[in-house]
């Protein structure tokens, strides 16, 4: 049996899986406060699987950061108490088992190669753009988390390939770079922009499912930004398949208008890797971390 655990900013959930992938259990509680805390509530949802199933599962959990290669420290949380923290080691005391740990983007990528919108492709890059934009790499069913723990960040690229409008309106990204592809294709990102250019403020949902003209020209930006980067990525991975998550992920256009003008600004494909909608939504964090650890082969 599988257990992933899903680390948010809100809530923590754990989801074991059986060997067909079948739910056999989920559970959610509201995430601690603290690393302390945290240690003892996953602790409690872990032991409490195994006594409801009657099996002592194996355990792998998504996180909003990464591990430092070499000290294994937690490094770039938006949960600030994990920075720093020796997160693995300290819960594989606490549980007597092994624990993989990965990046929820890393995660996502994971549970959409392994039984959902991109199964069976060699290599999968997956992509979250919602309140940020993150991404994850999958080749071969395993997760590309590099030699820093940060393979697949695009998020904080440089936009490729800008407009002079675009150098010299280039917004300051929280990570203190001007121009990083978060500030312009997260949901917050298309905000921004379309107050800039009509002066009026409007959700990024509203923008979104407007037919007017103004909310069209800055879904037009949005899209042709996307597809810049994406073809960027496409030029290094050359993925079988693009996987979308977050909430820009139900804008239906994306999936129409992306893959032609990923070809246009890729090199020489002839013809678009799919872009295709997740299949598991907000589960697929969880998902993908119990799948951290492969089916044992016999």
């Amino acid at each position: 049996m599988r257990f992933g655990i899903d680390l948010g900013g809100t809530k923590t959930e754990i989801m074991a899986l059986a060997a067909d992938g079948g739910v056999a259990l989920r559970r959610r509680i509201a995430t601690p406060k603290d690393y302390d805390s945290l240690l003892r509530a996953v602790a409690e949802l872990v032991t409490g699987a195994d006594r409801q199933l009657r099996t002592r599962g194996s355990v792998g959990m998504a996180i909003p950061g990464s591990e430092s290669f070499g000290s294994n420290l937690i490094k770039n949380a938006n949960t600030t108490y994990l920075n720093g923290k020796p997160l693995g080691a300290d819960l594989e005391k606490i549980l007597q088992r092994p624990v993989r740990l990965a990046n929820d983007a890393n995660c996502f990528a994971l549970s959409e190669a392994s039984d959902g919108a991109a199964a069976g492709a060699s290599t999968v890059f997956g992509v979250i753009a919602g309140t940020g934009v993150g991404g994850g790499v999958v080749i071969g069913g395993k997760v590309l988390g590099g030699a820093h723990g940060i393979g697949g960040e695009w998020g904080h690229i440089p936009l490729p390939a800008p407009t002079i409008e675009e150098v010299t309106t280039a917004p300051l990204c929280y990570c203190g770079r001007r121009g990083c592809l978060e500030v312009w294709c997260s949901g917050p990102g298309l905000a921004a922009d379309f107050k800039r250019a009509t002066g009026r403020d409007a959700a990024a949902e509203e923008i979104a499912a407007s037919a007017g003209n103004e909310e069209r020209a800055a879904m037009d930006r949005l899209i042709d930004r996307f597809a810049r980067a994406m073809a960027t990525m496409v030029n290094i991975l050359d993925p079988d398949v693009i996987v979308m998550g977050g909430g820009l992920s139900n804008v239906e256009r994306l999936y129409r208008d992306l893959p032609p003008l990923v070809e246009k600004y890729a090199f020489n494909l002839g013809t678009s890797p799919r872009i295709v909608k997740n299949m598991h939504g907000d589960s697929s964090g969880v998902r993908g971390a119990a799948w951290l650890w492969p089916e044992k082969k016999s």
